[in-house]
């Protein structure tokens, strides 16, 4: 029986998302847990997973359109019912191309655009019940987009006089070709150039003969006024992705709202350097100072459990189990996925777990779940020789630690100058949720640990 696939609310408290790509074509059986489609968020870009085995009858919306939550995007059914999908799309309320929602889905549950409650995965009405319609795609700047088209491609539309409508992937292809749009006859329906079009514009300009070149220009008479001044060009505008405006917007944020200050310690990292080698001596997975830092942050919140808390506008929220945030810097952007009961994970499953993080972040395949929760953060520049910095907290967590990098350093004691390795450390606090005394205790229970790092083993 033909479903609708909508989109899901995947971050919270988010209406809309951007879907980026179809990762199965049309036509295309999937099994229970086969991911079929990319939807971007603010925070990363998340696969949206099937429930149940289907066939992908028809997509509704192509990729890089703005849909909103509970919007249908796609028809699932058998193979026996291809062969009369307008029909099966008229049942569903779906028709032109356009996208309506309605109640019922394929994993069980309802899902009606509008609704209070995260709509199923995948879900929509089955053949026969009657359909509520809503509005198919969301407007982006510049123009609407509307689903549809026998090629599958966006329609870019606006109502602005005398604009030359064009589809983002002939946009694109348009672009990579260096052929004006003003150059090519649209076929597409109200005239917009398709990729058809594109493909018939550059045959055409391979096919003409090369031009014959131009006579030199005759001497020009020496001017006797001042020439003119040259045109500077010395900057490339790059525009912002999502993920950066997101991280933008949140950090400015945090910055404004949350009353930061700032607790800074140097830690003897000797010992923990020399931990550090006797583990990657023998174990499979290779242990990064820093994954020795999360779990000593790990120790400190056991230690001094009120340092556990996140700021509420009704109360103070206190945790029982650790769990940490790693910034990472990966080629999509900086994101802080959450390690999840690191007082109880040894160093190595640590280890494991933060280079599984870097590279689904790196391909972009980071789940809304992985970057939620937590209570602080740990970011590191100690590997690009950075001293110390003071890092911007993220929200709704209390803290952050900024982890720089580990230096020999002469230092004094009893009166003697000697020479040791020292990790500079500062600590962001949400005065709201910590005050100056409590974050000092957690600072000197993290130090302690770092420079008696067998307690990380216990």
């Amino acid at each position: 029986m033909a479903m609708l696939l909508r989109v899901p609310e995947v971050a919270a408290g988010a209406t809309s998302a951007l879907l980026t790509e179809w990762l199965i074509p049309e036509n295309t059986r999937f099994a229970a847990g086969d991911p079929l489609v990319v939807l971007e968020t603010d925070k990363a870009a998340v696969e949206i997973e099937a429930e149940t085995g289907a066939v992908l009858l028809r997509t509704l919306v192509p990729g890089g359109t703005n849909v909103e939550v509970g919007v249908p995007i796609a028809v699932l059914g058998e193979e026996a019912e291809a062969a009369n999908l307008d029909a099966v799309l008229a049942e569903l309320g779906v028709s032109g191309g356009a996208a309506a929602s309605s109640g019922g889905g394929l994993a069980g549950g309802d899902s009606a655009a509008g609704a209070g409650s995260a709509p199923a995965l995948v879900g929509g009405a089955p053949v026969g019940q009657s359909a509520a319609p809503v509005s198919g795609v969301t407007v982006r700047p510049g123009g609407a987009v509307a689903p549809g088209g026998s090629n599958g491609e966006a329609q870019d539309v606006s109502s602005s006089a005398g604009r030359i409508f064009v589809s983002p992937l002939a946009r694109k292809l348009l672009k990579e070709a260096g052929i004006p749009a003003e150059r090519v006859q649209g076929t597409g329906p109200d005239g917009r150039i398709v990729r058809r079009d594109v493909d018939n514009a550059i045959a055409t300009a391979q096919a003409a003969p090369a031009p014959a070149p131009a006579p030199a220009p005759a001497p020009a008479p020496v001017a006797e006024a001042a020439p003119p001044r040259p045109v500077r060009t010395g900057f490339e505008e790059i525009p912002h992705s999502r993920v950066r405006r997101a991280v933008a917007r949140r950090l400015t944020e945090s910055k404004r709202d949350i009353p930061h200050f700032y607790v800074r310690r140097a830690a003897k990292a000797d010992a923990l350097l020399a931990l550090r080698k006797q583990l990657n001596e023998v174990t499979p997975v290779k242990i990064s100072v820093n994954d020795l830092v999360v779990k000593a942050v790990a120790n400190a919140h056991l230690l001094v459990p009120d340092a556990n808390v996140i700021w509420t506008e009704q109360a103070m929220r206190k945790y029982s189990t650790v769990d940490i945030g790693v910034a990472i810097a990966s080629k999509k952007g900086l994101v802080t996925p959450v390690l999840r009961g690191v007082d109880k994970a040894t160093p190595s499953a640590i280890s494991r777990q933060v280079k599984e993080f870097a590279r689904q972040a790196d391909e972009g395949k980071l789940n809304q779940r992985d970057l939620d929760g937590g209570t602080i953060t740990i970011s590191n520049l100690g590997m690009y020789g950075v001293d110390e910095f003071s890092a911007i907290i993220n929200p709704p967590q209390s803290a952050i630690l900024a982890v720089g990098a580990a230096k020999e350093v002469a230092a004094v004691h009893n009166g003697q100058i000697s020479v040791g390795t020292r990790l500079a450390l500062t600590l962001s606090v949400d005065h709201r949720a910590i005050d100056g005394a409590l974050a000092a205790q957690w600072m000197a229970a993290l130090v302690d640990t770092l420079e008696q790092p067998l307690k990380l083993l216990a």
